[in-house]
C-alpha cells in the first residue's frame, strides 16, 4: 500500500544512484533523489496485510492494488480488499493532485455508496491498520526541511539518516520524521515518526528488498505503533510493473460498481 515511495499500499521504489560525490549531498538533495526515483508507469500488485495486536493475534487481509502515473507525473492508486469476508469488496481510490492534497474516496459494501475522505480525516486509521490516510498521501520535498544527521547502517543497508520536519506544522500529523535512506537505491528502509509532543509514535522497517522488473521493491514491510503495541505487516505476494491498465480503474464509478 503504498504507491511510489511517495506513499501507497505497494511501497515500491528506486533507481541505482550514479555516484557524484556522496559526501557532498545535503539532506534536501537526498530527499529529492528518493522522491525522483523511477517506479514504473503502472503497477499491479497483490499484497497480504497482517494486523498484529498487542497479544500477538493476527488478522490477515488480501488486497489487490493498481497504480498509474500520468504525463504530469501524478499517480492514481486503487485498492480492492478481497479477504476476509468482513472487508471483501471494500474499495479505495487515491488521486494525486498538483499543488494540493490528494483526493481520496472509499466504497464500503455495507453502506453501498462511495464516501469522500475529508482532509480533516487525514489522521484517522485506514481500515484499522497502523497507517493513517495522511501516511498514504504523496508529499513533496519542499513541504519539509531535510537535515542530514549523518550516516548509519540499518540491517544490511548503509544509509543516510535524515530528519524531516514540516515547513508548516499544520501540514503534518507528526512533529518530525527520521528516515534511513539506503545509499545505493535511495529507498527509505526505516522511518521513525514522532508525534506532536516529540515522542516516538511509529516505526516503519523494510524487512526484504528485491529487484523486480528492474525496480527495487520492498517485499516485506513492518509498521509498528510503539505507543499501542499494534503493528501492520505488508507482504508482497505479486507485483507487475509497466503493464497496460485501463484508466477507468481510477474512477469513483469503478469504486461503486467494481468493474
Amino acid at each position: 500500500m503504498i504507491k511510489k515511495m511517495k506513499r501507497t499500499a505497494v511501497l515500491a521504489a528506486s533507481l541505482l544512484f550514479v555516484t557524484t560525490g556522496l559526501s557532498a549531498l545535503t539532506g534536501t538533495e537526498i530527499a529529492q533523489e528518493a522522491h525522483d526515483v523511477e517506479t514504473g508507469n503502472t503497477t499491479h500488485a497483490v499484497v497480504q496485510m497482517d494486523l498484529i495486536s498487542k497479544d500477538g493475534a493476527v488478522d490477515s487481509r488480501i488486497i489487490e492494488e493498481w497504480s498509474m502515473t500520468d504525463e504530469n507525473d501524478l499517480t492514481s492508486t486503487v485498492m480492492v480488499f478481497h479477504q476476509p469476508a468482513s472487508v471483501a469488496n471494500t474499495r479505495f481510490l487515491q488521486v494525486e493532485n498538483d499543488g494540493r492534497g490528494d483526493d481520496k474516496w472509499i466504497y464500503l459494501p455495507a453502506l453501498k455508496r462511495v464516501r469522500r475522505i475529508a482532509a480533516s480525516d487525514g489522521d484517522k486509521s485506514f481500515m484499522a491498520t497502523d497507517m493513517t490516510y495522511d501516511d498514504m498521501e504523496s508529499r513533496e520535498v519542499e513541504q519539509d526541511s531535510h537535515d542530514l544527521m549523518g550516516e548509519e547502517s540499518f540491517g544490511e543497508w548503509d544509509c543516510y539518516k535524515v530528519k524531516g520536519t514540516a515547513v508548516d506544522p499544520d501540514d503534518s500529523q507528526y512533529a518530525y520524521r527520521i528516515t534511513w535512506f539506503d545509499k545505493e537505491t535511495f529507498v527509505p528502509v526505516k522511518v521513525e515518526m514522532y508525534d506532536k509532543r516529540g515522542d516516538l509514535l511509529k516505526i516503519m522497517e523494510v524487512k526484504d528488498l528485491q529487484q523486480v522488473d528492474g525496480y527495487w521493491t520492498p517485499m516485506d514491510v513492518m509498521l509498528s505503533n510503539v505507543q499501542t503495541d499494534h503493528a501492520t505487516q505488508v507482504k508482497m505476494m505479486k507485483i507487475v510493473y509497466d503493464s497496460p491498465l485501463n484508466p477507468r480503474l481510477f474512477t469513483t464509478n469503478f469504486l461503486e460498481k467494481g468493474k
